[in-house]
C-alpha cells in the first residue's frame, strides 16, 4: 500500500477501507484541474500542522461534494519539505489521528493540489506570481510559527527583498496589486495571540519601506490598507501534531502501508509521508473575507466575529487549558514525571487541575458562546492530556514559566478582585504559585537536584529563593516578599491582592522536607 496507488486508475479503495483507511470520496484529478485554472487558496508553511488540520478540513469539505477546489501549499523556509514530503507522494499524505483510548483514525489527505517552493530562486516563483494575479484567489494562509512574521532591514538599493517569508508575501501581494488591485484575505492560522495583526505588521513593514524607497507606489500601501480589498482576520487554532511517532510507524507497517519512513531535513524539520496528531481540534476564524472563502466550515471550522475569536482565545489561555498545563508542569517536574499523559494517572495531579479549572477559574471564565467552557475543559482532562500517544513533557511546558504566569493566573486573580468575588475560594491557584517558589529551588520531592526548564528570568528568580533551605525549621522567609510582590512575574502584587500570606504559608509546607510536595498537594487537593 502506497499513497501514489490512490492516483492510479486501478486503485482498489475497498482494500484500504477494509484496513480502516478513509480514502478520498472526490475526483482528485478533477479537483486538481479546477484548482490549477481557478486557484482559491494558497497556504504558506507545509509542515505537519497544515497537513493534519487545515488541509484535512478542506479534504472533509471536498468529500461532501459541495466544493471543487483544493489548496496550493507554498513552503517559504525549508524547501526540502517539498522535495521529500510532498512531490514523491503525489502531494498526498496520511493523517493519523491519535485517540485517547489508544486507537487511531487513518485518513488519506488529497486536498493539496500543488506544492511550490516560495522563493525567487526557484521556477515555482513564476507559478506563484501567476496564482496571485488570478482573480479567483480568495485566501492566503499561514502556519509558519510566530517568528515567521518577522522582517529584516535589508538594503533598499537591492530592490524588493524577498528573503524572509513576509517579504515574499508582500512581493506577491504587489503582483496582485499590479494585476488590478484584486481583493484577497491574508489569514494567519498560527497559534499566537491576535495572529492577523502579526501578519499585517510584517507585510506593512516591507510595503512601507518599499514605498519610501520608491520601489513600490503609494497606491500599494493604500491597497493594503483598504479593508474592502485586503483583510487580516484573527483566528484561534488548537491541535497538537508531534513528530512522527514510532508506535504509529509500527501500526502502519503492520497494515502493509509502505510510506512510513521518517524524514529529517538539513534544517531539522521532522516529518514523514504520514502525520500523527491528537484527535481533538479547534479552528475558530474571524469571518472577514473580501473575495469569498473556501468552505472550511464543512470540515468543522467555526466562523465568527473578531470579538468572539478573542473570547475563545481568552477562555483557552486564562482558564481552560494553559493554566492547567502550567500547574501540571510545575508539580510534575518536582514529582519526577517526564510525560503529561503519565501525570494524568496520578490522582492528586488529575484532581488538582480538574478543580482549578472547574471550581476556581470557572467563575471568571470568558464564555465565547460558540464553544462551551465546561466541555472544553472536559476534552482537555479526559481526552487530550491523558492521550498515551502525546509525548509531551512537563519540562517542555515549564519553559518560560515566568512569562506565562501573569496571563495564565494573574488575569484570573485580577477578575476576582474586579468583580468583588470571595478570594477565600481560591486555594489551588495559590498552591500553583507557591509551588513555583519551591520549583525555583531546583530540588525535587526527594530532595534531589533537577534542572528547571529554560526561562529568561530563571537566574534572577532563583537568587531570590536561594536563602531558603529544604527541611530547615524556623528559617527566615522574608525573601518571599521579593518574589510574590513581583507584578512582572504574577501580573499583580500578591500581597496587595490579599493572597501573599496565604501563599507564603503554603511555601513553608512545601519546603518542610523530602515528600513535602506530595503531602502538601494531597492535603489541599483533598480538602478542596
Amino acid at each position: 500500500m502506497k499513497l501514489t496507488d490512490i492516483l492510479s486508475s486501478s486503485f482498489n479503495a475497498a482494500e484500504w477501507e477494509a484496513k480502516g483507511y478513509q480514502v478520498p470520496k472526490f475526483d482528485i484529478n478533477a479537483v486538481r484541474e479546477k484548482t490549477a485554472k481557478q486557484p482559491a487558496w494558497v497556504h504558506f508553511g507545509g509542515g505537519n500542522i497544515f497537513r493534519a488540520f487545515p488541509a484535512a478540513l478542506l479534504n472533509d469539505a471536498l468529500n461532501t461534494g459541495e466544493y471543487d477546489r483544493g489548496v496550493i501549499v507554498a513552503e517559504s523556509f525549508d524547501f526540502e519539505v517539498i522535495d521529500k514530503a510532498y512531490r514523491p507522494y503525489g502531494n498526498l499524505s496520511l493523517c493519523v489521528n491519535l485517540c485517547s483510548d489508544g486507537s487511531i483514525e487513518k485518513k488519506v489527505i488529497a486536498s493539496v493540489t500543488e506544492a511550490l517552493k516560495a522563493d525567487p530562486q526557484f521556477p515555482d516563483w513564476d507559478r506563484l506570481k501567476e496564482i496571485f494575479r488570478s482573480p479567483s484567489l480568495q485566501m492566503i494562509s499561514f502556519t509558519i510559527t510566530e517568528k515567521g512574521y518577522g522582517f529584516n532591514e535589508a538594503d533598499l538599493s537591492k530592490g524588493i527583498d524577498a528573503a524572509f517569508a513576509m517579504g515574499k508575501v508582500t512581493a506577491l501581494l504587489l503582483e496582485r496589486y499590479n494585476a488590478g488591485k484584486l481583493p484577497l484575505t491574508v489569514q494567519s492560522m498560527d497559534n499566537c495571540s491576535h495572529n492577523g495583526d502579526k501578519v499585517k505588521a510584517g507585510v506593512f513593514a516591507y510595503a512601507q519601506r518599499w514605498v519610501k524607497g520608491g520601489i513600490a507606489p503609494q497606491g500599494f500601501l493604500d491597497y493594503l490598507a483598504d479593508g474592502s480589498l485586503i483583510t487580516f482576520p484573527w483566528s484561534m487554532i488548537d491541535k497538537i501534531t508531534p513528530r512522527p511517532h514510532q508506535k504509529v510507524k509500527e501500526l502502519l507497517e503492520a497494515d502493509g502501508f509502505e510510506d512510513n519512513n521518517y524524514i529529517e531535513t538539513e534544517k531539522h524539520t521532522f516529518t514523514a509521508p504520514f502525520v500523527n496528531a491528537e484527535e481533538v481540534q479547534y479552528l475558530v476564524i474571524e469571518d472577514n473575507y473580501t473575495n469569498g472563502r473556501p468552505p472550511l466550515h464543512l470540515g468543522g471550522a467555526l466562523y465568527t466575529t473578531r470579538e468572539t475569536v478573542d473570547k475563545v482565545e481568552t477562555m483557552k489561555v486564562t482558564t481552560c487549558l494553559n493554566p492547567l498545563h502550567t500547574a501540571m508542569s510545575i508539580y510534575g517536574c518536582m514529582l519526577g514525571y517526564t510525560l503529561i499523559s503519565a501525570e494524568m494517572k496520578d490522582e492528586d495531579l488529575r484532581a488538582f487541575i480538574q478543580k482549578i479549572g472547574y471550581i476556581e477559574a470557572m467563575p471568571v471564565v470568558v464564555d465565547p458562546g460558540i464553544l462551551n467552557p465546561y466541555e472544553f475543559i472536559g476534552a482537555v482532562i479526559n481526552r487530550r492530556l491523558p492521550n498515551p500517544f502525546m509525548p509531551d513533557a512537563p519540562q517542555r511546558i515549564a519553559m518560560d514559566t515566568s512569562q506565562k504566569l501573569p496571563i495564565r493566573f494573574g488575569e484570573t486573580l485580577k477578575k476576582y478582585i474586579a468583580r468583588g468575588l470571595d478570594k477565600s475560594n481560591l486555594v489551588l491557584i495559590p498552591l500553583v504559585l507557591a509551588g513555583y517558589a519551591r520549583y525555583l529551588k531546583g530540588l525535587d520531592d526527594n530532595g534531589e537536584p533537577f534542572s528547571p526548564s529554560p526561562d529568561p528570568m530563571l537566574e534572577e528568580l532563583q537568587a531570590i529563593v536561594a536563602p531558603l533551605e529544604l527541611g530547615k525549621p524556623n528559617q527566615d522567609w522574608s525573601c518571599l516578599k521579593a518574589l510574590f510582590g513581583r507584578k512582572d512575574v504574577f501580573g499583580l502584587d500578591l500581597y496587595e491582592a490579599g493572597l501573599g500570606e496565604q501563599i507564603e504559608g503554603m511555601v513553608r509546607e512545601l519546603y518542610a522536607g523530602p515528600g513535602a510536595v506530595r503531602s502538601t498537594l494531597h492535603k489541599y487537593v483533598t480538602a478542596r
